[in-house]
């Protein structure tokens, strides 16, 4: 990792069991996506793609949305896959 370089906001990535989901977006959400996961292998020497990095973003997304936070709390948990 470059000292050079600011570290990103999504930081390494943790391994999880995963479920899979398909979505559509705009072509240049999906430039940007790419763009994104080009810095975070530099930064972090290794290589990720968007589809593996988008997750990790949503998790990251919904920890620091406090009206979700705040709306969630005492909610029954998400359904479990399967």
């Amino acid at each position: 990792m470059s000292t050079s370089i600011k570290k990103l906001r999504l930081g390494p990535l943790p391994r999880q069991e995963v479920t899979k989901l398909t979505f559509a977006c705009p072509a240049s959400l999906k430039v940007r996506l790419d763009q994104y996961a080009a810095l975070h292998a530099q930064t972090y020497g290794e290589a990720v793609d968007a589809a593996t990095l988008i997750p990790h973003m949503l998790e990251t997304f919904m920890a620091g949305d406090r009206g979700f936070r705040k709306g969630s709390t005492g909610k029954t948990a998400p359904p479990k896959p399967g």
